[in-house]
């Protein structure tokens, strides 16, 4: 058995033969001699462990090149792949929410391509405020008196509260005591930000006069968060941001909302549920608005922060807004978003997110059947494969318990087990651009609401 061993170990060809293969040297030019002899000493090292291990070569061992080649080409493979979306959540969080619009795309490469005055001002030849130019066009979008720009909605969150009640007591409503994705949590980054979290009123019902009794000395904000993720029905009350400003006035204490996926226009408008704006906040005295970039509003990620323009100056000289700032890409795609909102009368067909939130139900169920007859042919043999109406939702928090009507694909194993189904979207799952669907109800759904060209799904399910 030794004998045999040792005459395996003999057939592996040592790295310094393998780089004089014309096949491997040609693999040098394309991805480099360091990464070549790396990838090479691994494949060795594993070749040793198979024959130490089951007495015999691995089965790629008789062509070193084109196993060499497979292993560089998933090693240059992004750890960010395109997918296609169709789960039937539009602005699903682990799939990068928003979608961005093409005026933003270009903006951002631009931004990589070239110098640009992220903090040079071109009238004094001197140093100038990587927020000002946003902060001016957020101003003619909201009303707002300033504006700041951070690298999310948590940040923004954060940054509000260590600057303008760290070390005091911020008074929130039980009921508004939110937890996002990721187990973040209101009280959490209360803590971070040094303040002292008391909570008033009960899980379905605050009132005005629950915030006037916790008001003390040692007050420094009242507080309301837009629970954007979740929804208490029944007998309920809460205090409008009206009734909040107008008693912060009077007590003279700040107050602030943080309205989470933050939409800047009347959905109702094109037949969506209503979402709280927040111009609607400010123009009833709130003194700080925070909300997110890459939700609802269909930009990158961002957290946006508008309001007094005495508090945004405390927030933007905090150390902490140096650790939170949004980069040069993030402000170019930021801004050519916003611009999109100075022309509502295009921002449903330019912005990606508006765009597919608003296709109507006809256009995706005649997409479905199209799609159904060469998708039912191919998987015909396994599968019984239906177009069928679902609901779709909007997703990152934004308006929970509202639905979209939209229309599916689904497929149901002929061998009624939930394993096939599966191991079909472990199939699709690994696909050069992956499909991702979602499984309910003994079916594995394909909901179309994200998918506008037919093609490129029939491309990649009927091979």
């Amino acid at each position: 058995m030794t004998q045999a061993i040792n005459s395996l170990y003999r057939q592996l060809p040592s790295v310094d033969t393998l780089l004089r293969e014309p096949a491997i040297t040609r693999l040098i030019a394309s991805y480099g001699q360091t990464q070549v002899v790396e990838i090479l000493r691994a494949m060795q090292a594993q070749a040793r462990f198979t024959i130490r291990e089951q007495q015999a070569l691995p089965e790629w061992s008789h062509d070193w090149a084109a196993s060499l080649q497979r292993r560089l080409d998933k090693a240059q493979t992004s750890a960010l792949k395109p997918v296609f979306n169709l789960s039937g959540t539009v602005l699903h969080t682990n799939l990068g929410r928003a979608l961005l619009a093409e005026s933003a795309i270009d903006a951002v490469a631009q931004a990589m391509r070239s110098p640009v005055t992220l903090e040079y001002s071109l009238d004094g030849a001197g140093r100038g405020h990587r927020d000002r130019a946003l902060a001016d066009l957020l101003c003619t979008l909201t009303g707002a008196e300033d504006a700041c720009i951070v690298n999310n909605n948590a940040a923004a969150v954060l940054l509000v509260l260590a600057t303008v009640a760290s070390g005091r007591e911020v008074i929130v409503s039980r009921g508004e005591l939110v937890e996002i994705g990721g187990a973040f949590r209101i009280p959490d980054v209360m803590r971070q930000a040094g303040c002292r979290l008391v909570e008033v009123g009960t899980t379905n019902r605050t009132h005005l006069k629950d915030y006037r009794q916790a008001i003390n000395a040692d007050t420094g904000m009242l507080m309301k968060v837009h629970t954007s993720n979740y929804q208490i029905e029944g007998f309920t009350a809460d205090v409008a941001g009206e009734a909040l400003a107008k008693l912060g006035m009077a007590a003279q204490i700040p107050t602030a909302v943080d309205l989470g996926s933050g939409s800047m226009i009347d959905m109702t408008q094109y037949g969506l549920p209503a979402e709280p704006m927040p111009q609607d906040y400010l123009n009833c005295g709130i003194d700080l608005v925070t909300f997110s970039g890459d939700k609802l509003l269909g930009g990158p990620q961002a957290g946006i922060i508008v309001g007094k323009k005495p508090w945004i100056d405390a927030i933007q000289q905090h150390p902490l807004k140096r650790a939170l700032r949004a980069d040069k890409m993030t402000l170019a795609a930021l801004e050519a978003t916003l611009r999109l909102y100075q022309h509502p009368e295009q921002l449903h067909q330019k912005l990606p997110t508006l765009r597919l939130l608003t296709r109507p139900q006809s256009e995706i169920r005649d997409m479905a059947q199209q799609l159904l007859p060469p998708i039912r042919a191919y998987y015909s043999e396994k599968f019984i494969v239906r177009d069928e109406p679902c609901y779709s939702q909007i997703g990152s928090g934004s308006l929970p318990v509202d639905r979209l009507p939209s229309w599916a694909l689904t497929f149901t194993a002929m061998d009624g087990r939930g394993s096939t189904l599966e191991k079909l979207a472990h199939q699709w799952r690994n696909l050069e651009k992956p499909v991702i669907g979602r499984l309910y109800d003994g079916r594995l759904w394909l909901d179309l609401r994200c998918m506008e060209e037919a093609h490129e799904l029939l491309q990649v399910l009927v091979l």
